[in-house]
């Protein structure tokens, strides 16, 4: 197998490589991991982790797409937490989307109970630092203070904006001139939580 790349090398690079996925925030799934080493099969992506795994140098949640996770022991501090990524929300079922999420990330929290994250669209939060596909990670709750950041439901449709409270009537503001302010009625707009955290990812090939 000579002009080959042994198989503990490729394991040690396969290591660096979820662990810094892992430190950014983004487990990698098997998948990811063939294609950022141009695996043929998915396969060998996967007993390469396992081998990780066995080997006490990674851990894996079982039933998580993304499960893969360092070992206690490895890590800075305390193991995070997996939250559930939705990519959108419908018809105010906030439940029914974190039953069914995209996919999962890592959160430094006690519990994933009350949180969830959520992919952003559009560019009305510019102003805020908020940028389209930025993830922000939400705690799920009915209200919020003025002006804080929130993830509301308008109709059907999911938004990120400012809260503004008028003579207790729901205002939501965007962070950019160029979008309008929303001004629903009580009953077409409900809070699902305030946000906490902006992430963003940059991809880059393993090498």
């Amino acid at each position: 197998m000579s002009p080959r790349t042994q198989p503990g090398r490729t394991r040690e690079r396969i290591y660096q490589y979820v662990r810094k996925q892992l430190q950014m925030g983004q487990p990698p799934t098997v998948r990811e991991v063939q294609h950022a080493f141009g695996f043929r099969a998915v396969q060998t992506a996967r007993e390469h982790l396992e081998r990780l795994v066995k080997e006490g140098l990674l851990a894996k949640r079982p039933g998580k797409a993304r499960g893969y996770c360092l070992p206690a022991g490895k890590q800075d501090g305390p193991p995070p937490v997996l939250i559930p990524l939705l990519g959108h929300v419908q018809a105010g079922n906030l439940n029914a989307a974190i039953e069914h999420p995209e996919s999962y990330l890592p959160a430094n929290a006690r519990s994933a109970d009350k949180l969830f994250a959520l992919r952003v669209r559009g560019e009305s939060m510019l102003g805020a630092g908020i940028l389209p596909n930025d993830i922000v990670i939400v705690h799920s709750q009915p209200t919020a203070e003025n002006g804080e950041i929130v993830v509301a439901l308008v109709d059907d449709e999911a938004t990120v904006k400012r809260l503004r409270l008028r003579r207790n009537r729901i205002e939501l503001h965007p962070e950019n001139p160029d979008f309008e302010p929303i001004l629903p009625p009580p009953d077409r707009c409900s809070i699902l939580g305030k946000v906490t955290e902006v992430r963003r990812f940059i991809d880059s090939p393993a090498n």
